[in-house]
């Protein structure tokens, strides 16, 4: 079946119907309408990691509550799937989420929760509800989207809020990829922010846990929550799965092992191994991300979303070493940015799958040069030096993944990214190299979702990345434009179901069309 284009009208009406109340509920004891003593929920709902038998879904409620869910292939409930209740407590900060299993392919799923008080079992919320639809197994036309960076440099929830969420979901996606950067939990958000061309901009609502950096569990559960007061994030969510990943901001910036605190006097807590932790956990408690046995906590994993498409989340945060010099001429432990695990994860991954299009999604571009201190330009905090040479340091870990996907003859992959807060288009020509030993591959970026937009970075000439497009801020004392410049980012990819090519398309929070290609798939041998 081919996904149709929904109109604004059609968004609309399903925004309205999966953001109200269910008119049927689920089997229940009576209980007194209109109580002000029922369970509420907080933040929506959300749904996350959606294959083609299996989804997670999520939400949050004010009290330690049982929750009840249940799910069926049509908005009417009829002969709906009711699975056994689980209770929420402080422990998760009240979060629930649940992996749906056994689900049938390329089918709509809608799903609804209530809550029962833990202390009055009578006393029940009314239902709140999302869907999702599941990846197909056969061939067929596939929409998704990315972007990354929400709630950074101060510019919250205004009057207008979170809009480009809202563009977003004008488009209908299969599904949305948050490629990091999703909080911004060393970034307070004040009340005002007085705009370097004249004027206020106005932080409508501000919380108490976003007036100062996080470094406590509740201080960095309640980023994530803030995000979730915004109306337009939680219609997203409530009829768009959302892929997350990490990067830097849920912790602090730039952060590394040397990352070193001792002098810095706004965190009482100076490890930022037990501030990644904390990150870590408020991460994963506030996102529909998959559990990972193996790795309790674990962010990259693949996502297969039918024959055309594989998803690869990789995470060059938490297996890093240090912010040095980028300059080492053997790899080592200290040099790497992947981590040896998952560099053997990700090569075996992509030699196994079947899919024509394999898309990596990742937390930080490849050619951009990116200072650890942009002031001294000294420290790499990306897999790039800047020295436009030879490969050194973390870029010998990249070489020895470039080389095997040569090697191993696996064609059709594509690079996402965020992080630098603007957007491009980057296509790496081997010809063009200093490093040869790969096959040629596009990076597409783009950035920010709700925050502030920067200008353009310098590119590495380690492995000949050549502009084929950029909107970016001008730069200077034009940097850290606000969302109401207009100059927030998203992609489009498309997938034709029939030619398998792809499509990507750079947008901004307009709607406007920025620029595009059309890939063909290519057969390698």
């Amino acid at each position: 079946m081919i996904l149709m284009e929904t109109t604004r009208r059609r968004f609309l009406t399903s925004v309205g119907a999966v953001g109200g109340f269910a008119a049927a509920s689920l089997a229940m004891p009576y209980y007194a309408r209109g109580s002000s003593s029922r369970p509420v929920f907080t933040s929506g709902v959300q749904s996350g990691d959606v294959d083609a038998a299996s989804g997670v879904v999520w939400t949050r409620v004010d009290r330690p509550s049982r929750l009840f869910i249940e799910y069926s292939t049509t908005d009417k409930f009829a002969n709906a799937v009711r699975l056994a209740p689980f209770d929420v407590t402080p422990e998760t900060d009240l979060t629930g989420k649940l992996l749906l299993t056994d689900l049938p392919p390329d089918q709509e799923i809608f799903y609804r929760f209530v809550a029962a008080d833990l202390q009055d079992s009578n006393s029940r919320s009314e239902p709140i509800r999302g869907e999702f639809r599941t990846a197909p197994i056969s061939r067929r036309n596939i929409r998704f989207v990315w972007s990354g960076d929400t709630a950074g440099q101060g510019w919250g929830i205004d009057d207008e809020g979170m809009r480009t969420y809202q563009t977003i979901a004008y488009h209908r996606p299969d599904f949305m990829i948050h490629s990091g950067d999703t909080i911004y939990a060393d970034n307070p958000i004040p009340d005002e922010i007085t705009l370097r061309g004249g004027g206020v901009w106005k932080n409508r609502i501000v919380t108490e846990e976003k007036r100062t950096i996080a470094q406590t569990l509740p201080e960095l559960r309640g980023q994530w929550k803030y995000n979730l007061l915004d109306e337009h994030v939680t219609a997203l969510n409530a009829i768009c799965p959302v892929f997350h990943q990490w990067d830097d901001h849920e912790v602090l910036n730039n952060w590394s092992p040397s990352t070193d605190l001792s002098a810095d006097d706004r965190y009482k807590e100076k490890s930022v191994a037990v501030l990644a932790a904390r990150a870590s956990r408020a991460f994963h408690e506030m996102t529909p991300i998959r559990y990972v046995a193996a790795e309790p906590g674990r962010i990259y994993r693949k996502v297969s979303y039918g024959p055309l498409l594989d998803v690869f989340f990789v995470d060059l945060r938490s297996y890093r070493g240090p912010n040095t010099h980028g300059l080492d001429e053997e790899l080592t432990p200290q040099s790497r940015i992947f981590g040896e695990a998952q560099v053997a994860w990700l090569k075996r991954e992509l030699a196994r799958s079947t899919a024509t299009w394999k898309v990596i999604s990742c937390d930080l571009p490849i050619g951009l040069v990116i200072w650890d201190d942009y002031g001294k330009r000294r420290g790499s905090e990306s897999i790039s030096n800047g020295d436009n040479g030879a490969p050194l340091g973390r870029e010998l870990e990249f070489v020895d993944l470039l080389r095997f996907i040569r090697d191993a003859a696996i064609g059709n992959i594509v690079w996402l990214t965020a992080d630098v807060h603007y957007t491009a288009a980057h296509y790496y020509d081997p010809g063009k190299a200093k490093f040869q030993e790969f096959l040629p591959f596009w990076e597409f970026v783009s950035g920010p979702l709700h925050s502030g937009t920067y200008g353009p970075q310098e590119l590495d000439g380690t492995f000949g990345p050549e502009v084929r497009f950029i909107k970016a801020a001008p730069g200077g004392i034009e940097s850290n434009l606000p969302p109401s410049s207009g100059m927030q980012f998203f992609g489009v990819v498309d997938i034709d179901g029939q030619s398998e090519q792809m499509t990507v398309r750079l947008m901004d929070r307009d709607d406007n069309e920025l620029w595009r290609t059309v890939i063909d798939p290519q057969r390698v041998s």
